[in-house]
């Protein structure tokens, strides 16, 4: 399988690129700088390779989308004409950080949640999937520390989420939960500004368990 991070050359992006490489998967960095991308993926090792976001989008089974909110539109309308038929995993969260505000807030999104207007953009070109919002991109960056949280998925269709959730616990630490229908996103995209403020306030980087599951 081969995997594309779009916005891979971010904290996010390059977090989940190192985790998934060093599981041996075939990643493909993407961003709108190739440039910028192949130096990530030189960073990463493991085999992965570093494309402007369409060319990483175009061959991936998978399609991981790590960009910030105010780059939102932009990088999924520059790649639908490279999809066909993908999943495509939404990690992208509405916070005020895209107009000037504060990361322990969001905005408001006219299709409900960041992950609806994913599925608007794409269209019948991809199925898109809502997770990864709650694990912390230091986290994932660094090899030596230990995870031990759950993932909470959203999407319409159950083998799409069986898909993501089998890639996605191939990193050791991280257990999926099926969390329901792509709606469900508007309410889990909330837990990463929570949690950014847990941070801040105990210098940490917290994750959720999901207990009786």
């Amino acid at each position: 399988m081969t995997v594309a991070i779009l916005g891979g050359t971010g904290d996010l992006g390059y977090g989940l690129a190192v985790r998934l490489a060093h599981a041996g998967i075939t990643v493909a960095i993407g961003s709108r700088d190739a440039a910028r991308a192949a130096d990530a993926a030189a960073r990463v090792g493991g085999g992965a390779t570093g494309a402007e976001n369409a060319v990483a989008a175009r061959d991936a089974e998978i399609v991981i989308v790590t960009v910030p909110f105010a780059a939102q539109v932009a990088t999924l309308s520059g790649v639908v004409d490279a999809l066909d038929g993908q999943v495509v995993v939404e990690a992208t969260v509405p916070l005020a950080t895209a107009i000037g505000g504060k990361p322990t807030r969001t905005v408001g999104v006219w299709a409900g949640s960041a992950a609806q207007q994913a599925q608007e953009i794409v269209g019948d070109k991809a199925r898109v999937v809502s997770a990864l919002h709650t694990v912390s991109a230091a986290s994932l960056a660094d090899l030596d520390h230990v995870l031990d949280e759950d993932v909470l998925l959203c999407g319409d269709k159950k083998a799409d989420k069986d898909a993501v959730a089998a890639l996605i616990e191939q990193i050791k630490g991280l257990r999926c939960i099926d969390a329901g229908r792509l709606e469900l996103s508007r309410i889990v995209e909330q837990l990463t500004p929570l949690l950014i403020s847990i941070n801040i306030r105990h210098k940490t980087h917290a994750g959720i368990r999901i207990t009786g599951v």
